[in-house]
């Protein structure tokens, strides 16, 4: 039997991202660190097929963006902490 670290980790999601998440845990009345998981085992092998920032690095550059390209909005990052699973949750 495998035994799990229950580690506690912050994490930091844009704004509108952590209400969809917190909104999704409360539809399925789960918790925040449940639905991450849940989130990453679905997406793992297409993470894993994006490439590395030393992938990025290596490659030869880019054109410059025109001055009329779009420009991209700063977001607030709001902290996520994953706590230990709570034991009455169902494992996968």
């Amino acid at each position: 039997m495998a035994t799990t670290d229950h580690r506690k980790q912050s994490l930091y999601f844009p704004e509108d991202m952590l209400q969809e998440i917190q909104r999704e845990a409360n539809r399925q009345d789960r918790s925040l660190s449940w639905i991450v998981q849940q989130a990453w085992k679905v997406a793992r092998a297409d993470i894993r097929k994006m490439p590395s920032v030393n992938d990025v690095l290596s490659a030869p550059p880019r054109p410059a963006a025109s001055a009329t390209g779009s420009a991209v909005a700063a977001t607030t990052a709001t902290p996520l902490v994953a706590a230990a699973p709570n034991s009455d949750e169902p494992k996968s």
